[in-house]
């Protein structure tokens, strides 16, 4: 497990006998006295600020929803007060780090000095006026999805985090949150599936073959903004254990639509 990912998926707090609180350790690969503290809720209050003012957001699923997420458990089981936060925490406190790179932005979280959490996307969308992301001839959703079965990203057998990033991009799209029988996500998560269950990796269903035809298999379809390409970063994010958009995957590529769309005079 590489430093400060997550022991489990994103959000979710651990299940752990309520006689006991959730500590550092049970989420997070942590090591020393804070491995063995019991997750408190101002912790993921200063965590959420941080990623607030670094950000401008906090992050669905991320390291300070998982605190948040653990706290909330602790408080109710009466391990923790409502008011507590962890002493290495008040003494170091919370740190959200974004990095940017050649088309990737790093950003990290830690509490302590500990890295709580990693993840690495596409450069946001930066937000300029006027918008044309919504013009007649903006870059759609299914186009953005049909770009990747024309890149070398198509090659890459399909996983959890693609059928994420997919039924995201249809919910975006349709502006329905209910996935349609028979579309690019229902069969998305299809192959997913099987993968999943595949004994070779020569065998395994492909990008490329899922999304080739996207346009086709969405009941609508319009064009991709910065809202649709946080959401989609995030779903796909949340489900890879190194939490790092593919090269060319889905996320990056509704992200380059959106940025297309915000950047047309």
């Amino acid at each position: 497990m590489s430093q400060g990912q997550p022991r489990r998926p994103q959000g979710h707090a651990p299940q752990v006998p309520e006689d006991k609180p959730i500590k550092y350790g049970d989420v997070f690969d942590v090591s020393g006295e804070l491995a063995a503290y019991p997750v408190a809720p101002r912790d993921a209050a200063l965590l959420q600020a941080a990623e607030q003012e670094t950000l401008g957001q906090t992050q669905k699923g991320g390291p300070a929803a998982v605190l948040q997420s653990a706290a909330t458990v602790n408080t109710r089981a009466g391990h923790v007060g409502k008011g507590q936060i962890t002493g290495p925490i008040a003494d170091a406190g919370a740190t959200v780090v974004e990095t940017e790179l050649p088309g990737r932005r790093v950003v990290s979280e830690s509490v302590a000095g500990q890295v709580l959490g990693k993840f690495v996307t596409p450069p946001p969308v930066s937000l300029t006026e006027p918008s044309g992301a919504l013009g007649r001839d903006a870059v759609t959703v299914g186009r953005a999805l049909e770009a990747v079965a024309a890149t070398a990203a198509g090659d890459k057998p399909v996983d959890q985090s693609d059928a994420a990033a997919v039924q995201a991009a249809e919910m975006c799209a349709t502006g329905s949150s209910v996935i349609a029988p028979g579309g690019v996500a229902a069969a998305t998560q299809a192959a997913a599936d099987e993968n999943a269950r595949a004994a070779r990796e020569d065998g395994k269903v492909k990008l490329r073959e899922v999304l080739a035809n996207a346009r086709e298999k969405l009941p609508a379809d319009k064009g991709a903004t910065r809202m649709d390409a946080e959401r989609v970063v995030s779903a796909e994010i949340r489900n890879k254990v190194d939490m790092a958009t593919t090269l060319g995957g889905v996320a990056e590529a509704v992200t380059s639509a959106a940025r297309r769309n915000q950047e047309r005079p």
